[in-house]
């Protein structure tokens, strides 16, 4: 067994750089990034797979306040020294995550989102102090930092930042959003989602809508919200997701990522183990490995090379959307779940571009959820089963791997079972009452 340093749980770029932690080199991302020439660039994709990771990475490349030479030395993108001598840490860049954006009530949400901003400001203090940006826009930063700002304050408070960096450096600003979605998915579980979407479609879209300080945005999540609702108005906007070939090998590993992680660490006979628990995720064309499952497998190895696979990993930010689904009496999808469960594929249409307050509306809508979410993957045409033909709009899809089939038969086979019982009592109730009434008749006649 030969000893590495796994980056467990660790998303911050330059921590897994400086830590001498093992990284699979996914440097090349930049270089696609930027050869795209969007404004706004939409990544969805399901959590575990790296998002955070590639984000930090990118603040690491562009941002103007550091020297990252160091930590890209050897990398595949310091290989091309022009791009390098272009980008790398010539840009100001604004880096946020909403992923602790959430509460049980709109007031706990909405004051973590003015800390979120506040943290962002103290970051940036440098911006209440600089002779080049206006006096006015000081007055306003220093309510945002000091967190007394009005809703006002706070929806426009991205746009402001973007003008005062680019007034202060004389460059526009790349924007980094981590987890954009998390506030609406929270929102929508708990009932105020019209107040966080007004909140949130103003604060994200001031920063996209004609904004002649922006160089470029790239925003994670795993959804991608209605264009409508988030998105208006992002000029030279483009989403990409599970279903798109571009990007296929930056997020996940693949199997000779995987494959060169087993050998390194001395497990190659691990593969086939791995292979069926935590592959089977079909990004694009390319079937994708989930990076959190097999890192934590690996330690499990490194620790116990007796142990066996496990579950290490269970969406618990979808799974009140899910079960939603599963108590609404006129969804009945009991038998496409046992067609999954028994290894088989199921023919449905998915939505790509959804709103968490209609999520759990439709039959289609629950489909698609689980496909963005990681629940379910694509099978592609040539591996469909025989005699299945592929109908237009509609996607065949499968339970990936063993270690999502065992949530299905734990949870969602177990929600189902909830709602019949409960159907039951409500029919025994109902025959019950049905039955007092009737001898109440015939004592009354």
């Amino acid at each position: 067994m030969n000893r590495i340093s796994l980056p467990y749980g660790i998303d911050n770029f330059e921590t897994v750089r400086t830590s001498n932690c093992y990284y699979i080199d996914k440097t090349g991302f930049i270089k696609e990034l930027l050869g795209e020439a969007f404004s706004v660039n939409l990544l969805t994709r399901p959590r575990r797979f790296g998002k955070t990771l590639t984000m930090s990475m990118l603040a690491e490349f562009f941002d103007i306040r550091k020297d990252s030479r160091a930590l890209f030395d050897g990398l595949e993108i310091s290989e091309d020294q022009e791009l390098c001598r272009q980008w790398m840490n010539q840009y100001p860049v604004l880096f946020l995550t909403l992923k602790d954006v959430e509460g049980n009530r709109f007031e706990d949400a909405y004051g973590l989102l003015k800390f979120v901003i506040s943290s962002l400001c103290i970051e940036h203090s440098y911006l209440g102090e600089s002779d080049k940006t206006d006096e006015d826009d000081k007055i306003c930063f220093s309510r945002l930092k000091s967190r007394t700002g009005d809703v006002t304050d706070v929806q426009s408070s991205l746009f402001l930042l973007t003008r005062m960096m680019n007034t202060h450096y004389g460059k526009k600003v790349i924007i980094l959003v981590d987890e954009y979605d998390v506030p609406l998915a929270k929102a929508g579980d708990y009932n105020y989602y019209e107040e966080m979407l007004n909140i949130v479609k103003r604060f994200l879209g001031m920063v996209w809508k004609s904004n002649p300080y922006l160089q470029f945005a790239v925003v994670s999540g795993c959804l991608r919200i209605a264009k409508e609702s988030i998105f208006t108005g992002a000029n030279n906007f483009i989403s990409n997701s599970i279903s798109d070939t571009h990007y296929q090998n930056y997020f996940g590993f693949t199997e000779e990522e995987v494959r060169m992680l087993l050998e390194d660490s001395g497990f190659p006979e691990a593969l086939p183990k791995i292979k069926r628990w935590y592959d089977g995720y079909r990004f694009g064309e390319k079937e994708i490995y989930c990076p959190w499952d097999v890192i934590n497998h690996v330690r499990a190895l490194m620790q116990n090379p007796g142990a066996e696979p496990e579950n290490y990993w269970i969406d618990t930010s979808h799974n009140n959307i899910i079960r939603r689904f599963i108590e609404l009496p006129d969804i009945n999808v009991n038998d496409k779940f046992e067609i999954l469960l028994s290894g088989g594929v199921i023919q449905v249409r998915i939505r790509e571009d959804l709103t968490y307050d209609i999520a759990d509306t439709s039959e289609e809508n629950l489909w698609s959820i689980l496909y963005l979410t990681g629940y379910l993957t694509q099978v592609l045409p040539e591996d469909l089963p025989d005699g299945m033909k592929m109908e237009r709009d509609k996607k065949v899809l499968r339970i990936p791997n063993e270690e999502i089939k065992s949530v299905f038969s734990d949870t969602v086979k177990a929600w189902f079972e909830d709602k019949i019982e409960a159907e039951d009592r409500r029919e025994f109730f109902r025959e019950g009452m049905h039955d007092t009434v009737g001898r109440e008749r015939v004592r009354a006649v």
